[in-house]
């Protein structure tokens, strides 16, 4: 149980120091809107590299890291439901509950990687505008 405290902390450890990186992009989409702001906020987002990011771009990049930590955790299951299995020492019991963990954590990360692939497919070949113009029809007169 003390392996397990350490993981879950060096884990929640690694995703609040994931949410400060993904706290720029969002940073970008708040100084996107240039009307209004002194010569001196454009100064600063352009030295500090905050580019035009859509919010679609960000969501893209939150639900990107979030499934990466997720197979991240789901690989670390693996290995470690592989550790107990190898050390068994032929105890009945404690194989059957490596392999349980180790399907459980197969379909996990199966599970993931096809939220990742769905997720990719639709923010790269689904068009996401925010212009709010359409396409009309007809004969110009």
């Amino acid at each position: 149980m003390k392996n397990f405290k350490k993981i879950a902390v060096t884990f929640f450890s690694l995703l609040i120091l994931l949410s400060v990186f993904i706290s720029s992009p969002v940073s970008a989409q708040l100084l996107n809107n240039t009307a209004g702001l002194d010569s001196m906020t454009i100064e600063t987002k352009n030295a500090a590299g905050l580019g035009d990011m859509s919010i679609g771009q960000v969501a893209s990049q939150i639900i990107r890291v979030v499934l990466g930590l997720l197979s991240i955790v789901f690989l670390i299951l693996i290995i470690m439901a592989g550790f107990k299995w190898m050390t068994a020492g032929g105890n009945e019991e404690q194989i059957k509950k490596s392999t349980a963990t180790i399907k459980a954590a197969v379909i996990g990360l199966v599970v993931v990687l096809a939220a990742y692939t769905i997720t990719y497919f639709i923010f790269t070949y689904l068009p996401f505008t925010s212009s709010g113009t359409s396409v009309q029809g007809g004969t110009g007169g």
